[in-house]
C-alpha cells in the first residue's frame, strides 16, 4: 500500500483556473491523435501572448515572488543568460568527428555539467513552423542537488531547478564559446523558454536514457533528477548511439511517481500522442499544481532512479535478468 498523499484530495486554485483557455493543453501536445505531426508550442513561451496558455504562465510567477532564495537564483541565472558569447574565429580548427566528440568528455570532468551526447538534428523535433538549420545537435546534462530537490514541491525545490537551469544555460555557452573560437558558429539553448525545437527527443537519440513514466528522461546513472541544454552546431561531432537498460519495462510496473502526484496526473499505461505510444502526463491535470508550487518536481524527485547510487546497480540487475529471459 502506497503511503497517504498529504497533498491530495488536490484543488487548485480558483483565481489560477479563471485564466484557462477554452483549449486543452492535452489537445495542443497530441494526446490521442492517431496522426503524426509536428510538436505544438504549449508552455514557456519567450512571450506568453503566443500561446493559449500564456496568461496562466504569467501566473506562475506571482506565487511567493519575493521569496528569496527564487529571486537569487532568478538574478544569478539572468546575469549568466545575457553573458556575450566570443565572436566565431576566422580560421576554423579540423579534426575527425570522433575526436570533436571525444573533447566534450572534458566540460564533464571540469565539472561544467554531468553528460555529454551528440544527435544529428531532425525535422521533426522542430516546432510546428519552426525550423533549425545547423546539422548537429550537442546535448548536456546537470545534475540537481539530490537534498533540495527532494524538498519538491516547496520553495526550496523550485531554488535548485533555477540553479540548475543556471548551470545548464552557463555550460551551454561555454560549449558553444568554446566551439566559436575553434571558428565554428555555435548556438547555445537552454530552459525553461522554449526555442525551437523540443530538447527530450535529441537527448534520448544521443544516449541519455529513456523516457519514464512521469514524462521526463531518466538516465542510468541520474535517474530523472538532471536538466538539459543544448548547443547547435554544424562542427562534424561523431553522433553518439542511444542506450536502453530496461527502464522503459521497470516504469511500466512501478507506481511510485503515480501515487506521488498531487492532481493524479501521470497515467498508468502509455498513451497515443502524436501518433506515437509514449508515457504521457495529463497536461490539464499537472499544470495548477505545477504552478502553485514552483514547477512541483515531486515525480522525478520521488523516482527511483533519481537516489543516489541507486541507477547503476538497479540497472545491472535488470540487464541480468534480461539475459536470464533470453537464456
Amino acid at each position: 500500500m502506497p503511503k497517504p498523499n498529504p497533498y491530495r484530495p488536490y484543488q487548485p486554485d480558483l483565481a489560477q483556473m479563471a485564466l484557462r483557455p477554452a483549449v486543452s493543453g492535452n489537445d495542443i501536445n497530441g494526446l490521442n491523435n492517431p496522426d503524426p505531426h509536428p510538436p505544438r508550442l504549449v508552455y514557456w513561451a519567450p512571450d506568453p501572448d503566443q500561446i493559449p496558455h500564456g496568461e496562466m504562465q504569467r501566473w506562475f510567477y506571482t506565487v511567493q515572488p519575493d521569496a528569496p532564495a527564487l529571486l537569487a537564483e532568478r538574478a544569478a541565472r539572468q546575469t549568466i543568460l545575457e553573458a556575450p558569447l566570443p565572436e566565431v574565429a576566422a580560421e576554423q580548427v579540423t579534426r575527425a568527428p570522433g575526436e570533436w566528440t571525444t573533447l566534450l568528455d572534458g566540460f564533464v570532468e571540469s565539472g561544467l555539467c554531468e553528460k555529454t551526447g551528440v544527435a544529428e538534428m531532425q525535422d521533426e523535433w522542430c516546432y510546428e513552423g519552426r525550423s533549425v538549420p545547423q546539422s548537429r545537435v550537442i546535448m548536456l546534462g546537470v545534475q540537481h542537488d539530490y537534498t533540495r530537490l527532494s524538498q519538491a514541491p516547496e520553495v526550496e525545490a523550485g531554488a535548485e531547478v533555477i540553479r540548475q537551469y543556471g548551470r545548464a544555460a552557463h555550460a551551454a555557452k561555454q560549449v558553444a564559446g568554446w566551439l566559436r573560437q575553434e571558428g565554428w558558429a555555435a548556438e547555445p539553448v537552454t530552459g525553461p523558454m522554449t526555442g525551437d525545437f523540443t530538447l527530450i527527443p535529441p537527448a534520448l537519440a544521443c544516449g541519455f536514457g529513456e523516457l519514464g513514466k512521469h514524462g521526463s528522461i531518466i538516465d542510468r546513472v541520474l535517474g530523472a533528477n538532471f536538466r538539459l541544454s543544448a548547443v547547435l552546431t554544424d562542427a562534424p561531432f561523431a553522433p553518439t548511439p542511444p542506450r536502453e537498460h530496461g527502464i522503459d519495462a521497470f516504469c511500466a510496473s512501478c507506481r511510485i511517481c503515480e501515487d506521488a502526484c498531487p492532481p493524479e496526473a501521470i497515467y498508468a499505461e502509455k498513451q497515443q500522442v502524436r501518433g506515437a505510444h509514449k508515457w504521457y502526463v495529463d497536461f490539464d491535470k499537472c499544470l495548477p499544481f505545477f504552478n502553485e508550487h514552483h514547477g512541483c518536481g515531486i515525480c522525478i524527485a520521488v523516482c527511483l532512479w533519481s537516489r543516489p547510487g541507486v541507477g547503476p546497480s538497479l540497472a545491472a540487475k535488470l540487464t541480468r535478468r534480461a539475459k536470464r529471459h533470453i537464456e
